[in-house]
């Protein structure tokens, strides 16, 4: 029989945690993967609701701190038996407004922390800087609740401005609700004139927060949603209007909903009824959930400006398809023979199709039907919303099968934008067909057009084999061209 080796230590190497000592929970996670597209190695969190005593008498609860603080010691070991050398400890709203808020942060230094409270201004604009990591082109007003606070904070041009941090967390919504939902939208709209907040009409709101993503997962629910992740889940005004009526209810008792936990599900009336009041006064176009705020916000503003002008969805697709034994210039080589009759390679999203499609070559044969498919609808991509994950997903499936329901996909996606990401999965199954995806062969065939038809070449006649010309035809079957 074989020894496991003891080891007293398992090495996260070059991972970094960040400790957020929040109003509702206190949460450790712990990141690797790549720096533009960090991925979640461990997600802990203690709902000790620190910031429900400070609703009440203005100061952190004995419990409360006792929760939180054996919470930050069990973090401490794994820190430290992890290797872990990069450590961000953040406090909020809820240190921030307590009375005995320096205190408490003295007992997190005993333990070895070295814990930053944020100002409502940086805290906005902490979370803000994480949408911006999540979506580079991210124009309009991020909306931040926490336990304790909601943050606002004009986000345009990969910078911040106006921000505010006003007492509206979800943990005091219930008690400003008391008094009916009239004069609840004329304390909010007090508190956002006070502090000479407004916004122009027609912009993007972009919400983040537990409690936001919650009220996303029960719209999903109630529209039978196809997809399952909140992170770039969308919604225009008029029907995130409609459903922040219909959720802010309160005394309905909601079903479960999975992933959502259930102090999260007795939240939903109270959070659906502070969207329908932003969305009275801020007048958006369209409302956006984004996984990322202020804890991605700490990894993203560390990054070098280099490593910030990455595409997010390009890096997290590249790390993961090196999994799978596919490289980056495996993919530039495919993007380089296909850009000139496919356009949608030249993009972002269609690079990391391409990169995709090369890999879903590599699934073992009985899950190559449903498993790259699913990768596009839902696996955890940055820099993505729902049409985008419905043209990767299209994609994928024309890149492994003939034929497959698609109704599902174009539903997701703007019009005529289907044929174009089929087309792509048709042309990256070519290239992978005739080469192999490797990267010398690749260049040795060329994919062009001539007078109006599509040609293939190639210095190496043997390459283009039947295989290669069934799925040449099928090509130009879907872009409606005929074969030179």
């Amino acid at each position: 029989m074989h020894t496991l080796t003891h080891n007293p230590t398992f090495a996260w190497g070059s991972a970094r945690a960040v400790i957020d000592i929040g109003s509702n929970t206190v949460r450790l996670v712990v990141y690797g993967g790549p720096p533009r597209a960090p991925v979640v190695m461990l997600n802990e969190k203690v709902t000790a609701k620190l910031g429900k005593g400070v609703a009440e008498d203005g100061k952190l609860s004995g419990k409360a701190m006792t929760n939180v603080l054996a919470a930050l010691a069990r973090y401490k070991a794994i820190i430290d038996l992890g290797g872990i050398g990069t450590v961000d400890v953040v406090a909020t709203a809820a240190v921030r407004d307590a009375t005995n808020g320096a205190k408490f942060l003295d007992r997190v230094r005993a333990l070895g922390f070295a814990p930053r409270l944020l100002s409502g201004v940086e805290e906005a604009e902490t979370s803000a800087t994480g949408v911006i990591g999540a979506f580079p082109d991210a124009r309009g007003i991020v909306g931040d609740l926490g336990g304790g606070s909601l943050e606002l904070v004009d986000v345009a041009d990969g910078g911040t401005s106006h921000g505010i941090s006003m007492p509206l967390g979800s943990l005091r919504l219930a008690a400003m609700r008391a008094g009916g939902d009239r004069t609840f939208a004329r304390k909010v709209g007090a508190m956002l004139a006070k502090a000479d907040w407004a916004a122009e009409p027609g912009v993007t709101l972009y919400l983040v927060g537990g409690s936001m993503r919650a009220f996303a997962r029960a719209a999903m629910v109630r529209m039978n949603w196809p997809l399952e992740d909140t992170h770039g889940f969308t919604l225009d005004a008029a029907k995130a209007a409609d459903l922040a009526r219909l959720l802010s209810r309160r005394g309905q008792l909601l079903k479960p909903i999975d992933g959502v936990s259930s102090n999260r599900l007795g939240a939903i009336p109270d959070t659906a009824a502070l969207i329908a009041v932003l969305l009275r006064r801020l007048m958006p176009s369209r409302i956006v959930f984004s996984s990322w705020g202020l804890r991605e916000g700490l990894l993203f503003g560390s990054l070098s400006p280099d490593e910030q002008a990455q595409d997010p969805l390009v890096a997290g697709v590249a790390d993961f398809v090196t999994q799978l034994g596919i490289t980056a210039d495996e993919g530039d080589a495919a993007v380089r023979w296909m850009q000139d009759v496919v356009p949608m390679a030249r993009t972002p999203l269609g690079r990391a199709a391409v990169l995709l499609c090369l890999a879903s070559g590599r699934v073992e044969p009985n899950l190559r039907r449903e498993t790259p498919r699913a990768w596009g609808l839902r696996k955890r991509w940055i820099g993505v919303e729902t049409s985008g994950r419905a043209i990767l997903a299209a994609a994928l499936q024309s890149s492994v099968s003939r034929g497959g329901p698609v109704d599902d996909l174009a539903l997701l996606m703007p019009a005529n934008t289907l044929v174009d990401a089929q087309v792509l999965g048709l042309a990256t199954r070519l290239c992978r067909r005739l080469t192999a995806g490797c990267v010398p062969l690749i260049g040795r065939t060329t994919l062009r057009l001539i007078e109006g038809k599509l040609a293939l070449d190639s210095t190496e006649p043997a390459l283009i084999g039947d295989g290669a010309l069934r799925d040449l035809r099928e090509l130009g079957q879907q872009m409606g061209l005929e074969l030179a």
